[in-house]
C-alpha cells in the first residue's frame, strides 16, 4: 500500500498515541502538496519548517522522505556541507564549480531533504548564497527544518549581504512554516536512562561504571586515537565505547568531519570534565584573510560579535551532541554543572537551545 504524509500523520493520531498538533497538521499540508506534485511529476515547491526545539520538524520531514517515490537524499545539514566542500576541492579548476556540482546532484536526486539548517561560517554563508539558486534552477526540490525562519539564518555574520541570495530563493521557492505549537513532543513522558551527571568532589567519576557496563568484555586502552590526521588523547576506549575528556574533544581543533568519524566508529560516547560553557561577551576582531571561505572575502580588520571565552569549544559541544544525536549514539556527560547551568548566557544561547532539548531526550531509554 502506498503510503503519504497525510496518512502517516493520521496513523500517528488514531494508532500511536501522537498528540494533536495544529502546526504540524498544517505542516504535514504542505508536504502532502509537496508530495501530490512530486508524484504528479510537476514541478514542486519545498518546504522550510522552522520552529523551537520539539516541535517535530525532523519527525515530519522524515515522515516524507519515507513516502517519496522519487530519487531522495535526506541528511543532517552539517553532512550535506561537508559533503559541499568535498564536492567544491575536487571540482577546483572547473570553470563554474557550483553549477557543476548542482548539475551532479539533479542527475542524482529530484529531492533534497536536510534536517537542522543553521548558517554560522562564512565560508557556508557564501557557498549558500549561490547554491541553493543553482539547485532550484535545476529543479532540485528541497524540504528542511530549521530553528529559524529564513530570514533570520546568519542574522549577525560577516558579509551578510553575501548570504541574501540564499535567503531570497529559499522565500521563492519553498512554502516556509513556523511549526511552533504549544508542546514540546521530546517532553512526553518515557523510561528515564540516565546519561547526565555532576562531578561531585572527592568522588570517583560517575563514568567509570558507566565505561565497564558498555565494554564488559575489554579491559579496554588508554591509546590515542588517530581521526584523519588529528590524534586525540583518551581516558579509555574500546571497541564498544570511547571515552574521553571535553578538554581533548572540544578545545582542540577538530571539526564536525572528526565528530562524524568517531560515531561512525564507535557505539557509544564517554565525556567527563564537561565546564560551564557560557560567560561574559568579550568584543573580538577577525584578521585579515583568515576566512575559511571557498571564495575570498575581501581582506580587512572586521568586529566578531562578542563572544564569551569558551564559544569555540562551545561550538565543538553543540557539533558533537548533533552528530550523536542524528546517529542515535548514546553520549553519557559528566560536568562541572548541571545540564541548565550549561550555557546560561552568550552569543551562542539561542543554538545551545537545541543542545539542551536533545540532552534532555538523550535522558530517555527511547534514545538509542
Amino acid at each position: 500500500m502506498s503510503l503519504d504524509p497525510q496518512t502517516l500523520y493520521r496513523q500517528a493520531l488514531e494508532q500511536h498515541g501522537f498528540a494533536p498538533d495544529p502546526a504540524q497538521a498544517q505542516a504535514t499540508a504542505a508536504l502532502q502538496a509537496c508530495f501530490e506534485a512530486l508524484q504528479a511529476g510537476q514541478p514542486g515547491q519545498g518546504v522550510y519548517l522552522w520552529g523551537p526545539v520539539g516541535r517535530g520538524k525532523t519527525w515530519l520531514m522524515d515522515q516524507f522522505h519515507r513516502c517519496l517515490g522519487v530519487p531522495a537524499r535526506r541528511q543532517h545539514f552539517h553532512h550535506f556541507m561537508a559533503w559541499v566542500h568535498q564536492r567544491l576541492f575536487r571540482l577546483n579548476g572547473t570553470a563554474d564549480p557550483l553549477q557543476a556540482l548542482a548539475r551532479e546532484l539533479a542527475g542524482q536526486i529530484r529531492v533534497l531533504c536536510f534536517d537542522e539548517l543553521f548558517v554560522n561560517d562564512i565560508g557556508d554563508a557564501i557557498i549558500l548564497g549561490r547554491l541553493f539558486q543553482v539547485l532550484f534552477d535545476q529543479g532540485v526540490v528541497i524540504v528542511a527544518t530549521s530553528n529559524q525562519p529564513p530570514s533570520q539564518l546568519y542574522h549577525d555574520g560577516f558579509n551578510r549581504d553575501r548570504f541574501l541570495p540564499a535567503i531570497a530563493a529559499i522565500e521563492r521557492h519553498m512554502r516556509v512554516i513556523s511549526v511552533a505549537g504549544e508542546q514540546d513532543h521530546r517532553l512526553h513522558p518515557g523510561a528515564g536512562r540516565q546519561r547526565y551527571w555532576v562531578a561531585e568532589p572527592g568522588q570517583p567519576c560517575a563514568l567509570v561504571p558507566v565505561f565497564q557496563a558498555l565494554s564488559p568484555d575489554e579491559p579496554g586502552s588508554d591509546e590515542p586515537l588517530q581521526l584523519g590526521s588529528r590524534q586525540v588523547q583518551v581516558v579509555r576506549r574500546s571497541a564498544q565505547v570511547i571515552w574521553c575528556r571535553f578538554a581533548d574533544l572540544c578545545e582542540q581543533p577538530l571539526a564536525a568531519a572528526e565528530f562524524m568519524a568517531l560515531c561512525d566508529r564507535f557505539p557509544a560516547i564517554l565525556v567527563s570534565g564537561v565546564p560551564a560553557l557560557g560567560g561574559t561577551q568579550q568584543a573580538g576582531r577577525i584578521a585579515r584573510g583568515t576566512e575559511d571561505g571557498a571564495t575570498r572575502v575581501e581582506a580587512g580588520d572586521r568586529e566578531l560579535p562578542t563572544l564569551s571565552p569558551k564559544d569555540d569549544s562551545a561550538r565543538r559541544f553543540i557539533a558533537l551532541v548533533d552528530e550523536c544525536y542524528d546517529r542515535r549514539v548514546p553520549l553519557y556527560l559528566e560536568a562541572e554543572v548541571a545540564l541548565e547551568a550549561l550555557y546560561t548566557q552568550g552569543y551562542l544561547a539561542f543554538p545551545f537551545r537545541r543542545t539542551l532539548s536533545r540532552l534532555r531526550e538523550m535522558q530517555l531509554q527511547r534514545f538509542a
